[in-house]
């Protein structure tokens, strides 16, 4: 919600919608730290996503140890992209990462979990064939 001050004794409020609710996708509706709202239901902890599939408790440790076995869940699920949220900071995991997924035709974007979030739900309204895999303490 958007407080706009227009005077001293008036406010005027808006709300501004980001997502369109007419997806049958999964689309990440809200993010707070350690967890992620997915429609209605909130998901602690690691978690991988794409719009057909959710994998709870992804078995992760830090983001600067990723390895491509870690991203075989996602791997198997055919993405063409897929996006890393290393939680509040940006973390780059090995950069030989990067090169072996390109190997595969998939390409790799790391970013903070919210900039991850909303990048996510965009490429979903786009069609994307997306994966975001989300480091939540």
């Amino acid at each position: 919600m958007f407080i706009i001050d227009i005077g001293i004794t008036q406010k005027l409020e808006l709300t501004l919608k980001l997502t369109l609710d007419s997806t049958a996708a999964n689309v990440i509706s809200a993010w707070e730290d350690g967890t992620v709202r997915v429609g209605g239901t909130w998901y602690p902890g690691h978690l991988i996503l794409t719009p057909e599939t959710i994998i709870k408790n992804w078995q992760v440790t830090l983001p600067e140890n990723l390895r491509l076995s870690h991203l075989e869940p996602v791997i198997n699920l055919d993405p063409e992209i897929i996006i890393v949220g290393t939680g509040m900071q940006l973390i780059f995991p090995n950069t030989r990462l990067t090169r072996l997924l390109a190997e595969k035709k998939i390409g790799l974007e790391i970013m903070d979990t919210p900039a991850a979030c909303r990048t996510y739900n965009v490429l979903v309204h786009e069609g994307r064939r997306v994966a975001v895999a989300l480091f939540n303490k």
